[in-house]
């Protein structure tokens, strides 16, 4: 079984070695946990999975290879009665709620599950005694009892005391929107360090070298390694933009602790002959976008952010804009933009799947390269940080 699981591991898409697998035995083998598959699934986590972002995947498979190997017998719980006692149902009468009555606490609830599964023989729905689904017995899933122990299923009435199969890190799975800290950590591929500016910094190798080398302590000072990428990012804002601020500002927190050397300036729509850092003053404050392109030099990173949803004149054609009257395209500073910078992305809050439904999507796929533009999605951010590392 345990060979299993780590071929199964492996096919999922979870990177495990033969050394993490050995590890994991090993402390099997030297009885470092108790007996108890629970203690098991945290070992082997800790042991097997080194990106927290295939945990979800772990944990399916994880489920999948060992689902009802777990014995009741040893079950060890420290549980508040009161926990047991209260009652959440919005959907059975008193009455009905009366007639299901408890086993009588947690130990004789364990003692009853170990003595169903001794005498159950196959699958059962319904009903108030088998370990089934949608009945009244106090094992099983989708159905009531106010001291209940989930085995597999889905949470209904949120009243089960033990719950397996629980997947903890559903929210860090490859194709989900980000959070803050997520796009932090897909942002850290995008990342040279040098040690630059005044040496404040206290050299230990240094500091040894050198007073072997002399005869006496001769201490040393170094720069601070810093960052050096720098970046400049570019956000849509307003109209269908607003149903993605939040995830925006998310990456745009992120964004700002990661990278030291962060530029921004906003827009609507589409890129046009100017652009502004304040929305509160973007009709009085605004920055020539060519001042831009001369001021910021090619080294940069230019990340844009936008659902890239617009009327196709907005790009095409002079004075297409929703706003202003542009007297140039939009597809004329986007080329402007892509001819100067040669490491450019797009990041879409649009799932990818939608984008050939919206011929705006593609007009700007065509301008600044259909490799270039990638969904707001933890593998999109990645995969587009490598781009940029190019």
């Amino acid at each position: 079984m345990f060979q299993r699981f780590f071929t199964e591991l492996r096919a999922g898409g979870v990177p495990v070695t033969l050394k993490e697998y050995l590890v994991l035995l090993e402390g099997l083998e030297k009885q470092i946990i108790p007996p108890r598959m629970e203690d098991f699934y945290f070992l082997s986590r800790a042991t097997l999975v080194k990106d927290e972002r295939v945990l979800d995947k772990f944990d399916r498979i994880f489920a999948r290879v060992f689902k009802g190997v777990e014995t009741p017998a040893g079950i060890e719980a420290e549980i508040p009665q009161d926990w047991l006692r209260a009652l959440t149902d919005k959907h059975l009468s008193d009455e009905e709620k009366a007639q299901i009555e408890a086993l009588g606490g947690w130990d004789k609830l364990m003692e009853t599950l170990a003595e169903r599964l001794k005498e159950q023989k196959g699958r059962h729905e319904g009903g108030n005694k088998w370990i089934g689904t949608g009945g009244t017995s106090p094992f099983g899933n989708s159905g009531y009892n106010p001291e209940g122990v989930r085995i597999g299923g889905e949470s209904t009435h949120r009243r089960a005391v033990k719950v397996w199969e629980k997947r903890e890190y559903r929210n860090l799975d490859d194709d989900v929107e980000l959070g803050t800290r997520n796009i932090k950590i897909a942002l850290r591929r995008l990342r040279k360090f040098a040690r630059q500016g005044a040496p404040d910094e206290f050299d230990l190798d240094g500091t040894i070298k050198e007073t072997a080398r002399q005869g006496y302590l001769d201490i040393q000072m170094r720069p601070e390694r810093r960052n050096t990428i720098k970046v400049l990012l570019f956000l849509d804002i307003g109209g269908s933009m607003d149903a993605h601020v939040k995830l925006c500002e998310e990456l745009f927190s992120a964004a700002k602790t990661e990278f030291k050397r962060l530029e921004h300036f906003y827009f609507h729509n589409c890129l046009y002959e100017s652009v502004w850092k304040d929305n509160r003053r973007r009709h009085t404050e605004k920055t020539d976008t060519y001042q831009v392109l001369h001021t910021f030099p090619r080294d940069h990173k230019i990340v844009i952010v936008g659902d890239a949803t617009m009327s196709p004149y907005e790009i095409t054609y002079p004075g297409g804009s929703v706003e202003h009257w542009n007297e140039e395209p939009g597809a004329v500073w986007l080329h402007r933009l892509v001819e100067k910078y040669e490491h450019l992305v797009w990041l879409n809050p649009v799932p990818r799947a939608h984008w050939g439904h919206t011929q705006s999507v593609e007009l700007v796929r065509d301008i600044i390269g259909p490799e270039r533009m990638f969904p707001l999605t933890l593998q999109g951010l990645d995969d587009a940080m490598r781009e940029l590392s190019r």
